[in-house]
């Protein structure tokens, strides 16, 4: 009789096991259906190989922003991107701020100033280079004036 309840309880217990194990299969199966919904993919494997590839052309779509995005920044650390203009009058006998200055600079601080001095017999078109903010040439005040202006 021993051997007969050891039996039927081994069999319960089994029963109950493959009971469970079916339904956890059952909730798999259903979850691997929501997952998948929408997509002609039957497997995870496949699902795994199709996002492995998706993910290597977003990669290589990244690199080539980031090399892209390296050469605009190479063109733009040389572009001028600050401009100064300061307008005056320097003869007290002419009238009116015809005469002006314009500086032109990169990021670096770094192009030129052009000055244009108006007087009653001509005007006068100047040019000198600039290297971080300064010059080699003498700079006047109104030049000195449209480099500050262009830094800020």
């Amino acid at each position: 009789m021993k051997e007969f309840l050891n039996d039927n309880l081994i069999v319960i217990i089994l029963t109950v096991f493959d009971i469970l194990l079916l339904a956890w299969v059952f909730l798999l199966r259903r979850k691997m259906r929501i997952f998948l919904k929408g997509t002609k993919v039957i497997d995870m494997e496949e699902v795994v190989t199709e996002q492995t590839k998706i993910i290597r052309e977003i990669r290589k779509e990244v690199k080539e922003i980031s090399d892209w995005n390296n050469a605009l920044q190479k063109i733009c650390d040389i572009s001028i991107t600050k401009v100064g203009v300061i307008r005056f009058n320097p003869f007290k006998d002419t009238g009116g701020d015809q005469s002006f200055v314009i500086a032109l600079l990169d990021s670096n601080d770094s192009g030129l100033v052009i000055s244009s001095l108006y007087a009653r017999e001509g005007t006068r078109i100047y040019a000198k280079p600039i290297e971080k903010g300064g010059s080699i040439y003498n700079l006047s005040d109104e030049e000195k004036e449209a480099i500050k202006k262009a830094i800020k």
